[in-house]
């Protein structure tokens, strides 16, 4: 064990004093150090006065690598075209290979294909293996050419909430370089809800993919010292209608607005003596929503009482509490009144109120007594004051179907699947709904997809599964379904109607996003709130209703059904979990083997080291990041000079607008590609499904249905103008015309540029359509790094300057000279900005790079080509 209080007293700290985030980061680079890995003393010395070392460098080698099958799949064929490339330049593939444990779980290509009905797990499961058996089969090949890859199999449940359930150890014991050590388990993951973990005490936080295979290659993972944020937690979100939920979207909204991007967010407070490991790890699911790297709660009982539930062995959990008592990372309660924090927020919870956060985005938190009302004023208002734009109508409507209906209602994701106490909460909802004798209206979709087969267990024993099934809400699969855009058809009738009158219909799901254009193409109002709000719109099925003014629906009788007549006490509630909670229901969920296993095993796939990649594959093309040039640093001002806008944006733009993963629409460049190819349209899949193929994900690229591109003012999708005719065409149209023009181009934008998912296609789309830099009044942090990654430079205007600011408007060609050196030397590049009719703009742009290393990426053109020169110099 490294002792973190005498490597704080050598460097003139007191351990007592440093967040536990940073005790955490420092136990990992005084370890590694001491171990002979290449880690500076100097950053024992930033991480010991971090306060006044925010973004130095720091080399982290983190424990363990977690991957959804979305971004997993994507970089193990990386890794297969790497090991080629190093061969094809006669180098020793062999050493391409894993160096730190990885998990694969396969959670993100499940879709809502059948609900409703109790086959219908079977039934999308087996539509699941049909769709993908060319992905999975490669995946196979992956487990046994890859050392230390794990593969949790299709039906095996969410990956964050089998990292709670199951993976994460919040204490590692086991041997590195020939010495036993016992320190803190720390992951990183492919996806940016990782974080979720923080509320067992263990440090991790999302990435790209990129990252992700630098890091599982063994090399040393570079990160800037976070500023860290104390909030403190006061008061209980106690009361009808009240849920942990409510809490989480409270602190969302707050802490965006307090501007914690970039940030780690630590816990404290006497809210979080009592708040149980399933809560807290629903507040720190959210911290991809408030912009955060983390929302980590330190290790304390609460911590030891989880493992304790979820069946860890008790010889490890008494590991897990004597080390964390012994190094400092203990929290008694009494632990962090000497933390000394950046600043620290106060949230009182007990200000929290039943919400939903909608109709675009997770931080837009509304109190539900106001939801309806939003809903109907934004109708009618413009799309750019934020309404839907619809024009006014006097004509009543021609069926049940009208604006504000809900067409899908999904209790789904991770966020909060994985906390019994909001599941209870919807099942005794529908237990009452069913003795009322209610359902959901027929133009409402239903599903249920729990993120472990643990959820499944409790209900059932509960008796409460039966009564959510009463109300259509049938256990669809364990995955990633609706939040993430795999919701599946609706019907195609209501489908119909819908495009024909242009009606403005909504979606209610339990999960943590509700972009635009992200859960379903036809719903442009998407709102996120607990399971048991969920059911509660399910059965009203409008969004336009006021809870308090008026009844859900009626019952048999005809007699009014209110809300409060459903909700549950809390009483209630933990009545029903004290009762069905048990450590062996934990334990048979995960000794025995999920649905998809037995077609798991009987898929055939290839050995050997190298992948044979099929040349009429449509699902698994070889990438071409390894071929691709590095920059001529001596002429590097050559290549920014003469670029051209290829999109212009506003602020918050996504990484779904950027690179979306639902529905592949049939008019889309990506659709025509695959029609071209002879796939029919009911063989898309997804885009996730088709992240391995670079010529649909570059076409796909700032294509969302919903995105909009102001230089192409007035249309939605993937369009822009060309330029000098100034055309509108789509933006892989124009990329590619650019290109062969030998024109480089850029991207303009607000603040909050690549907020949402660690989608590294987001940046290698960008890369393949041949833009050079991102301008922006700010990134998110992930996206910025996985440009960065791609060598694509992420600059920012000078503060309190946009593109609005400047008087730009996309028309113009842009020069960027000093791009070297500010690179390099922490600068500023200068930017002219030249109008058709000779009119200049002149100002300054910052590199946003973080540390030596990504300046290094950034000049080599980025990770592919720095691990490609790295495995033939070693040779």
């Amino acid at each position: 064990m490294l002792d973190l209080q005498a490597c704080a007293a050598a460097e003139g700290t007191d351990i007592r004093e440093l967040p536990f985030v940073i005790r955490i980061l420092l136990e990992n680079v005084a370890r590694n150090r001491a171990l002979g890995r290449r880690v500076g003393a100097e950053e024992l010395h930033s991480l010991c006065h971090w306060a006044t070392n925010i973004d130095a460098q720091l080399s982290l080698h983190v424990e363990r690598v977690i991957l959804p099958d979305s971004s997993g799949l994507p970089v193990l064929q990386d890794l297969a075209a790497l090991r080629d490339a190093v061969a094809e330049r006669g180098g020793d593939a062999r050493q391409v290979d894993t160096r730190v444990p990885v998990d694969l779980i396969v959670d993100h290509s499940l879709q809502v294909d059948t609900w409703g009905r109790p086959d219908a797990i079977e039934l999308n499961l087996n539509a699941e293996f049909r769709r993908n058996a060319e992905r999975y089969r490669f995946l196979k090949w992956a487990q046994q050419a890859f050392d230390g890859l794990n593969i949790f199999p299709p039906g095996s449940g969410i990956i964050h909430q089998v990292n709670l359930e199951r993976l994460a150890t919040v204490v590692r014991v086991g041997e590195q370089e020939g010495r036993l050590w016992a320190r803190p388990d720390f992951v990183i993951g492919g996806d940016s809800h990782t974080p979720m973990v923080n509320g067992l005490g263990v440090l991790g936080w999302g990435v790209g993919g990129i990252d992700a295979e630098s890091a599982l290659l063994g090399r040393a993972y570079t990160f800037p010292v976070p500023e860290v944020v104390g909030v403190e937690l006061v008061g209980r979100y106690t009361g009808r209608h009240l849920t942990t939920t409510d809490a989480a979207l409270l602190i969302t909204e707050t802490l965006r607005r307090e501007g914690v991007a970039g940030c780690a967010v630590e816990y404290f407070g006497e809210a979080i003596a009592h708040m149980p490991v399933t809560d807290r790890a629903t507040i720190a699911n959210m911290a991809p929503e408030y912009g955060a790297t983390c929302g980590y709660f330190p290790v304390d009982q609460r911590t030891l009482d989880y493992l304790r539930l979820t069946g860890r062995p008790e010889e490890h959990i008494a590991q897990v509490e004597a080390y964390c008592r012994a190094n400092h990372l203990w929290n008694d309660g009494a632990a962090q009144s000497r933390v000394r924090y950046s600043r620290v927020l106060r949230i009182d919870l007990g200000k929290a109120e039943p919400s939903m956060a909608g109709p675009r985005r997770p931080q837009d938190r509304q109190p539900v007594s106001r939801i309806g009302k939003d809903f109907v004023a934004r109708l009618h208002a413009p799309v750019k004051e934020g309404g839907f734009g619809v024009p006014a109508r006097t004509e009543e409507a021609a069926s049940s179907l009208d604006h504000g209906r809900i067409i899908l209602a999904a209790i789904t994701s991770c966020t909060n699947t994985s906390n019994p106490s909001v599941m209870i909460t919807a099942g005794l909802i529908a237990r009452r709904a069913r003795e009322r004798g209610l359902v959901p209206p027929a133009w409402v979709k239903r599903s249920m997809a729990p993120g472990s087969r643990s959820v499944t267990d409790y209900l059932s024993a509960a008796g409460l599964l039966s009564d959510m099934e009463a109300m259509g809400f049938h256990v669809i699969g364990y995955g990633c379904t609706t939040c993430g855009g795999k919701s599946g058809p609706i019907d195609p009738v209501l489908a119909d109607e819908i495009v024909r009158r242009k009606l403005v219909v909504c979606t209610v799901i339990s999960g943590n996003r509700n972009f635009e254009g992200r859960i379903h193409k036809l719903a442009r109002a998407n709102y996120i709130g607990s399971p048991a709000m969920v059911m509660a719109y399910a059965l009203a099925g409008r969004i336009d209703i006021d809870f308090e003014s008026e009844p859900l629906t009626h019952d048999r009788d005809g007699q009014p059904v209110w809300l409060r007549d459903l909700w549950p006490e809390p009483s209630e509630v933990e009545a029903v979990m004290q009762q069905v909670l048990r450590p062996e229901s934990f334990r048979k969920t995960w000794q025995t083997p999920p649905a998809g296993a037995t077609q798991w095993q009987a898929l055939s796939s290839s050995d050997g080291l190298h992948w044979q990649w099929e040349p009429q594959s449509t699902y698994l093309v070889k990438p071409p990041f390894f071929s691709m040039p590095a920059p001529d640093l001596e002429q590097l001002d050559d290549r920014y000079r003469g670029t051209r806008v290829l999109a212009l944006f506003d602020d918050s733009l996504t990484t779904d607008h950027i690179s979306p993963s639902g529905e592949i629409p049939p008019d889309t460049p990506a659709g025509q590609y695959l029609l071209s190819l002879g796939v029919e349209q009911k063989d898309f899949n997804s885009y996730v499904a088709r992240r391995c193929n670079h010529e649909v994900m570059t076409r796909a690229t700032f294509a969302n249905i919903r995105v909009r591109n102001l230089l192409a003012e007035g249309t939605e999708g993937g369009y822009t103008r060309l330029f000098p005719g100034g055309e509108i065409t789509t933006i892989h149209a124009a990329s590619q015309a650019y290109q062969a023009a030998g024109i480089g181009t850029i991207v303009l934008a607000g603040k909050e540029y690549g907020t949402g998912s660690s989608r590294d296609w987001a940046a290698k789309g960008t890369a393949l359509l041949g833009v050079r830099a991102v301008l922006a009044k700010s990134f998110e942090r992930i996206h910025r790094a996985n440009l960065v990654g791609m060598g694509v430079v992420p600059l920012a205007f000078a503060p309190g300057e946009g593109w609005r600011e400047l008087g730009l408007d996309g028309t113009e060609t842009f020069d960027f000279t000093g791009m070297r050196e500010a690179v390099e030397g922490d600068g500023w590049v200068d930017v002219c900005a030249t109008h058709e009719a000779g009119r200049t703009v002149r100002f300054r742009a910052k590199p946003q790079v973080l540390t030596g290393a990504e300046r290094e990426l950034l000049l080599q053109g980025g990770i592919p080509n720095s691990v490609l020169n790295d495995y033939l110099k070693n040779n």
